[in-house]
């Protein structure tokens, strides 16, 4: 394990990140012994003045060292710094002493789930919070990390894009980045890969079948009888989809009896795929009343052309 010491006055930030000191054995090897860390004997590369160091414990929790010159110690800012180095020295970086670990809960795959409501509201904050969190992060081996940016902190979202944050999928009060630590390719899961439609075959006693025009269509569908289709939305069973898009398009209430069909499709909107269940229906109203936003006209029917 490696100790840096930093002058504040003497040293710039780069200069700094270099002074690195090894030893074998030292007035405080007792000290070392017990907390993991090796102290240079070498202090006067460091010109008497010891404004600051950090180590790291064996149980990898970073602590700040702070010792002041004895000259005009009143005088001296003791500016801490976290200078963290990679277990096996390959990489380093330099923090202030301010700087924490944004919180997070791990996953059980893993890998760590930034906590949304605690995030900082500055980017000036928040830029290094997360560069030491993936920095700690990594040197604790987590693989992916979900970073949700709501609405209110989208002016983070160039932060973290910065640091290597890709976008995942995004909704209406917020956006999911995320950043895969190991080395190969990602292993999270991707952004839902289907839409799923439904469509309301609504037969009656006397096999007429309820149809609708729509408002808005293809030129194609110009005057093509359908039956009512829509949507299902969030959390939704597919059946009552069915049940509440013929409701809100013809005002008939109907009781779902069976799937009769359904059928997968690709490179639809958004280049998503589609599933779309046709779903059986027995109405249990009789009256239509169509959705004038939508629908054009509805009328059962012994034949939908």
């Amino acid at each position: 394990m490696e100790v840096k010491f930093l002058d504040s006055k003497s040293s710039s930030l780069s200069e700094k990140a270099a002074l690195v000191a090894r030893t074998k054995s030292s007035p405080f090897s007792s000290f070392e012994h017990s907390v993991g860390v090796k102290f240079s004997q070498e202090f006067s590369s460091c010109r008497g003045v010891f404004t600051k160091a950090s180590y790291l414990s064996s149980n990898g929790t970073f602590m700040p060292k702070r010792a002041i010159s004895s000259v005009d110690k009143e005088k001296t800012a003791a500016e801490n710094y976290f200078y963290q180095i990679s277990s096996n020295g390959a990489g380093s970086s330099l923090f202030s002493r301010n700087v924490g670990v944004l919180d997070a809960c791990d996953d059980e795959y893993g890998g760590v789930v930034v906590d949304p409501d605690r995030l900082p509201v500055n980017p000036d904050a928040f830029a290094p919070m997360l560069q030491f969190s993936l920095s700690h992060w990594k040197m604790k081996g987590k693989k992916g990390i979900w970073l949700k940016l709501p609405l209110e902190r989208s002016e983070l979202v160039p932060v973290a894009v910065k640091e290597g944050f890709e976008y995942h999928h995004a909704e209406r009060g917020y956006v999911m980045l995320t950043y895969w630590i190991p080395g190969g390719p990602c292993m999270l899961p991707s952004n839902a890969t289907h839409q799923v439609g439904v469509g309301g075959f609504v037969i009656n006693d006397k096999n007429e079948v309820l149809v609708v025009q729509e408002k808005f269509y293809a030129p194609s569908f110009a005057d093509v009888w359908k039956i009512p289709t829509g949507f299902i939305l969030e959390s939704e069973e597919i059946y009552t989809g069915a049940v509440r898009e013929v409701k809100e398009e013809t005002g008939v209430d109907t009781e779902f009896v069976e799937v009769i069909a359904f059928r997968h499709a690709h490179n639809l909107d958004f280049d998503k795929s589609d599933l779309f269940f046709v779903c059986m229906l027995k109405p249990l109203s009789a009256q239509i009343k169509v959705d004038d936003l939508e629908i054009q006209a509805a009328k059962v029917s012994t034949s939908p052309y």
